[in-house]
């Protein structure tokens, strides 16, 4: 895998209809600056709003990913991104004068060619990248999904799909080098559905640029002929449609002996480009769709995410994601009313797990009470503030000018009483965050014993 950020070393454009929306669209690739990333803009509309491409701006996974920012809605992207996942490209620009990139053949060879033609540029920025150090997974029982990730020293993928009543049958391919493989064994992989899906496409709107010129249509009926002429009339196909001896309609030759699962391999390669940077690890895949790659590309960015404010805060201590010091850059309490210790877990956005040691020492309880001290209750409120305030100022930018203003407290009670020697674990959760305020529960454990929980409303401020 390469060690430097890449991009293009000049503009060139294609144009084509879209697979879903049936839109003529012309789309140029322009190079952009390090650490720019992928991004989308809609050249069309006032303004040319854009769309970073990253799971935060997901909206659709139906039959294919949909990225929206503001008035900037791009459909169907996992084709072009899985050609800068595989040409392992870092920071582009793509404009476009619809909303939806030409399929041209479905598959990602004719972006590759683009690419290749234009000429790849070696920037002087190095890549980060997200390094996988214990398996994860995402499942969906119901449907025999699963994805697993497991470390890997560079990027692999394993697939396998399952297609018993069709004559894919059972298919499967392992993707080990990008750089030897992705464009001459996987690039050209076509996209595909099956002759029985054609109409109930077409009534959701979708496949209006869809032929038998950009798409496989795999024979799954047993209708015979009949079923491929009625299809063929759904579609407005001129030329004749027939049932092909190999499975596919019109017996269109197949570029890879299992060519569907080398797509559904292109389609998971586009799709985790949207974590946001590269990553090293070996994907396992069982009969994965769009709607769970994407789901593993959001857990798989919260690793990141998580990582980066690790490496950013961290002095690191072998088991508390943040230590003392590390909390000591991110909060601006200090002695002695800074209460908490460290942080075991953040997963950003989301939520954040805390330790504050009790001893003796804390200077309350010199007077709460003598010979029988007890942590007051509003310190124990305010030891949870500060946990919360760690995840808040973790949500926004440029923490280290802000600070929580904590704005009400709610539904609060204490349940038993805490004592020198405890450790008390805090674990809070996001409810919501909009502009600068958010909503927070949280709930306090000694030895896993609830002690106290309350809600809380706080606001983010300039320091």
């Amino acid at each position: 895998m390469f060690q430097k950020q890449r991009t293009i070393q000049r503009p060139i454009s294609l144009s084509g209809i879209g697979l879903h929306t049936g839109n003529t669209c012309a789309m140029t690739f322009r190079p952009a600056p390090p650490d720019h990333g992928i991004r989308f803009v809609r050249v069309d509309l006032t303004g040319n709003p854009s769309v970073i491409a990253d799971v935060d701006h997901v909206v659709e996974t139906a039959r294919g990913t949909t990225l929206q920012q503001g008035e900037a809605r791009v459909h169907t992207v996992e084709h072009v991104l899985a050609a800068f996942a595989g040409l392992q490209l870092d920071n582009m620009i793509v404009e476009l004068n619809a909303n939806e990139p030409p399929i041209m053949d479905g598959s990602s060879r004719p972006y590759v060619d683009k690419i290749l033609e234009a000429g790849i540029e070696t920037q002087a920025v190095d890549k980060v990248y997200l390094e996988i150090d214990t398996p994860m997974a995402y499942s969906e029982a119901d449907r025999g999904v699963d994805l697993i990730v497991t470390p890997s020293d560079d990027l692999r993928i394993t697939f396998m799909i399952d297609y018993k009543n069709s004559p894919l049958g059972t298919q499967y391919t392992t993707l080990v080098d990008l750089n030897k493989e992705f464009v001459e064994e996987y690039s050209r992989a076509r996209t595909f559905c099956f002759l029985s899906e054609v109409e109930h496409l077409k009534s959701q709107g979708l496949i209006k640029g869809g032929g038998l010129d950009n798409a496989m249509v795999i024979y799954d009926s047993d209708g015979g002929q009949v079923e491929v002429d009625r299809i063929r009339k759904a579609l407005n196909l001129k030329d004749e449609a027939f049932v092909g001896k190999n499975g596919v309609i019109n017996d269109i030759p197949l570029r890879y002996y299992n060519e569907p699962v080398r797509h559904k391999t292109l389609d998971l390669l586009g799709d985790l480009m949207l974590i946001g940077v590269p990553f090293k690890g070996h994907v396992l895949a069982a009969r994965s769709g769009h709607k769970a790659n994407v789901a593993l590309a959001k857990k798989m960015r919260q690793l990141y995410k998580k990582k980066k404010m690790a490496g950013k805060y961290s002095s690191k201590s072998n088991t508390a994601l943040f230590d003392i010091n590390s909390i000591l850059n991110i909060m601006p309490h200090r002695y002695p009313f800074l209460l908490i210790d460290k942080i075991l877990d953040l997963v950003p956005d989301k939520s954040v797990t805390a330790i504050k040691n009790v001893t003796i020492n804390e200077p309350f309880f010199q007077g709460h009470f003598p010979g029988h001290p007890i942590m007051p209750g509003v310190m124990i409120l305010e030891s949870m503030a500060q946990a919360g305030g760690v995840l808040l100022l973790n949500a926004i930018e440029n923490p280290q000018t802000k600070v929580v203003y904590f704005m009400s407290i709610d539904n609060a009670k204490f349940r038993r009483p805490v004592m020198p020697g405890d450790q008390i674990r805090f674990e809070l959760e996001m409810l919501s965050f909009r502009r600068n305020a958010c909503k927070m529960r949280g709930q306090a454990y000694v030895d896993d014993i609830l002690v106290a929980n309350a809600d809380f409303m706080a606001m983010v401020m300039d320091r």
